[in-house]
């Protein structure tokens, strides 16, 4: 019993660490109060990853301005 003590408290204290960290971005509330946009603006659903949107306001300095989305082309 001892022995498993000593290897499950280290193992959950490691996996809780884990957890934890795992949930920290840079994708923060702040930036959709700035924007006065929603977080789909700047990422797909259920995603960390970016939209061409989120590109744009990452490079340029954390600002949307003279950003023009792209229109989606029209088929003939």
């Amino acid at each position: 019993m001892r022995h498993l003590v000593k290897l499950v408290l280290p193992v959950s204290i490691l996996a809780v660490g884990f957890f934890f960290s795992a949930t920290m971005s840079w994708a923060v509330p702040e930036f959709a109060r700035k924007t006065k946009k929603e977080c789909s603006f700047c990422h797909p659903p259920d995603s960390w990853n970016l939209t061409e949107a989120g590109k744009y306001y990452r490079d340029h300095k954390y600002s949307l301005e003279g950003y023009k989305p792209k229109t989606p082309e029209k088929s003939k």
